[in-house]
């Protein structure tokens, strides 16, 4: 009985190393892709064998309700933004996640009270905290230089053009910032019509003046050709843009908004087994340190952050650039999965309007 079980357990696993000799995973491109294949695909294939296939995508959500509408999913692993895992959970689309499956931390805390708030969902787990910030071009300020949300719409004192994503998500609450409302009561504020009435006013302001991006990459290279003194963008972007490549950049951290990214796997994954190991690998203690040295973008578990040292440079200091940093915090807003799940539509149908409007 006992040789008949090892030799079970034996052909187990050789079938599944045998059907699985690959994941897919989904995730946004550019330096964020760098960073997840530096740190979690190249030891996961190395320790496993199971060769990682990077895709990128513009918001990797999108690829992903397609291919669950088409009943041909060909991911395994995507990249999502919370409200996305939150709504994609909701209808049926995901695996769902046990946190007891996960690793514990070093000392053998439970993944459940290692994990930061918000990080764990049903069918999610994240990986990254990260902010879209301001960012400017110094050499575009011979006279003093932004230093806040307020800034950004001061024509005046700042004159060019300014960079915001085509998105009601990343622009309303920053309107609200530099219009006065502190962070903690920007969703207060958004959910009333006065409050909404007051950001497109203050969006109005700047609206002559704004080139509109829609993918991460679009707003660094915006600044980097000229084309905007001030932009939005992912702080992670910025990040290598200013270390990587020594772009004349700086961050203004007032009125970051922050975000997670969560792991997810469809419920037809072509290789489920495979995907939950990946899961698994990346978002353990070390690794998720380990992609700190590539990126400015913080650790989803508390234990990571120790861990947390010098970028891949070897000289640069990684915590003063996390969005999660004292500086980055003071006047933060976090997103609202459930506020964007009662407005999105409303807020979207309404902004495309404002866009589409003299």
């Amino acid at each position: 009985m006992k040789s008949t079980l090892i030799l079970s357990t034996a052909l187990t696993g050789l079938a599944f190393a045998a059907s699985a000799q690959e994941v897919n995973v989904v995730s946004w491109g550019g330096a964020y892709e760098t960073s997840q294949v530096e740190a979690y695909n190249k030891p996961f294939t190395e320790e496993t064998g199971i060769r990682v296939n990077m895709i990128a995508a513009d918001n990797p959500a999108t690829p992903l309700r397609a291919q669950v509408e088409a009943r041909n999913v060909t991911g395994d692993v995507f990249d999502v933004e919370v409200s996305d895992a939150i709504r994609l959970c909701d209808e049926g689309a995901l695996m769902e996640i046990d946190p007891a499956d996960l690793p514990a931390a070093p000392d053998g805390t439970a993944a459940a009270d290692d994990f930061v708030p918000g990080a764990l969902l049903d069918c999610a787990v994240a990986n990254i905290v990260w902010g879209t910030v301001i960012a400017f071009n110094t050499t575009k300020f011979d006279e003093g230089a932004p230093a806040t949300a307020a800034d950004f719409f001061d024509l005046e004192a700042f004159p060019g053009q300014r960079g915001l994503p085509r998105n009601p998500k990343r622009t309303l609450y920053l309107a609200l910032i530099a219009d006065g409302v502190p962070a903690e009561e920007v969703y207060e504020v958004l959910g009333t019509d006065e409050g909404v009435d007051r950001a497109f006013a203050k969006l109005d302001t700047i609206k002559s003046q704004t080139v509109w991006w829609e993918a991460g990459a679009q707003p660094v290279q915006l600044l980097a050709d000229g084309e905007v003194v001030m932009t939005t963008a992912y702080n992670g972007r910025v990040f290598d843009a200013m270390v990587a490549e020594n772009q004349p950049f700086e961050i203004i951290w007032d009125g970051q908004y922050m975000d997670m990214d969560m792991f997810v796997i469809p419920k037809d994954a072509p290789n489920p087994e495979a995907a939950m190991e990946y899961l698994k690998f990346a978002t353990d203690t070390q690794r998720l340190a380990d992609q700190a040295r590539y990126i400015a973008y913080g650790p989803a578990r508390q234990s990571s952050a120790a861990l947390v040292g010098l970028y891949q440079d070897g000289v640069t200091e990684m915590g003063p650039h996390m969005p999660t940093s004292p500086e980055a915090l003071a006047n933060a807003v976090m997103d609202d999965p459930e506020f964007w799940a009662d407005h999105a539509a409303e807020l979207t149908e309404r902004f495309n309007s404002w866009l589409a409007s003299s």
